[in-house]
């Protein structure tokens, strides 16, 4: 028995990396099928390899630190949320990713692309999360300002690029990477023209990146009871217990001492604002999750 990670897993067959670096093809025993559990890219695993042409086993798949609904990956530890200054930052989107992020207790960094077009849109984020526990880096993919910062913060990591479309996740991964492609070919690696919609765990540079297909959203199943949804707000956590009711969820109830804090400056009125959105859907979910 030996064990390793998952780096790639297409038509039945799972590509396990052990730790001396070694690529092993495996199968997936049934009672995976009985358990209703799916093996996923970036699953840590026992198995037992193959002897000569022969596929080996995928035995026991260990606990996950994270999953993820869309793309169906696992382990991630670092979300790197990437916006720019054209096209005009998704906050709220942003604020989605970091939310389910740390749902799955993994660790968040803002990258703002393209800053060679100006840093007004880095300026607003660091405004916005200023109290967010949220690093916010100011990088160009173009002239490499910043990539080394970024590299930094992955060193360890399994990283997962999200954000909308257009803002240079591709570009700034061939920077990371050094692997030359163009862009909008990240996920053309190692297999020519064939664009890939499969999920691969990637080991180049130095650092490990979840290539998903279209480096867009990650999805999260996961439903919380919306009290829950102030304890992923760091900057809220000065203000706890200072409402004039008990539980208050900082939404339009009087004396709240948060939406006084943001009146006042000391939170972004603007996050709090996006915010309330969430805390709206989130009530949502709340009320349909038994539907």
């Amino acid at each position: 028995m030996m064990q390793g990670q998952i780096i790639e897993g297409r038509g039945g067959l799972y590509t396990v990396r052990d730790a001396a670096g070694i690529d092993h093809v495996l199968r997936a025993k049934k009672k995976f099928r009985r358990q209703h559990m799916t093996p996923l890219v970036g699953d840590r695993v026992d198995f037992t390899p193959g002897e000569g042409d022969e596929h080996g086993w995928l035995e026991e798949i260990l606990p996950r630190s994270s999953q993820c609904l869309r793309p169906p990956v696992a382990n991630i530890t670092l979300l790197v949320i990437v916006a720019a200054a054209a096209p005009a930052p998704d906050w709220l989107l942003i604020d989605k990713l970091l939310l389910g992020a740390r749902m799955q207790g993994m660790r968040a960094v803002l990258v703002m692309n393209k800053c060679d077009l100006g840093e007004e849109a880095a300026r607003q984020a660091r405004r916005d999360y200023a109290g967010a526990e949220l690093p916010v880096l100011c990088v160009s993919a173009g002239t490499g300002a910043g990539v080394e910062q970024l590299r930094a913060q992955m060193q360890g990591e399994i990283a997962c690029f999200a954000g909308q479309s257009g803002v240079g996740k591709s570009t700034l991964l061939n920077a990371l990477l050094d692997l030359h492609l163009q862009t909008g070919e990240i996920s053309r690696i190692e297999r020519g023209k064939h664009t890939t919609r499969h999920a691969q765990l990637i080991e180049a540079g130095g650092l490990r990146v979840m290539d998903t297909p279209g480096f867009s959203l990650l999805e999260f199943d996961q439903v919380m009871d919306p009290v829950e949804l102030m304890d992923y707000y760091p900057e809220f956590q000065p203000y706890q217990g200072c409402c004039r009711f008990q539980p208050c969820y900082h939404g339009s109830e009087p004396g709240c001492a948060v939406i006084q804090a943001a009146r006042e400056g000391r939170i972004s009125p603007a996050r709090l604002e996006r915010y309330h959105e969430l805390l709206e859907k989130t009530r949502q979910l709340w009320r349909e999750r038994y539907d």
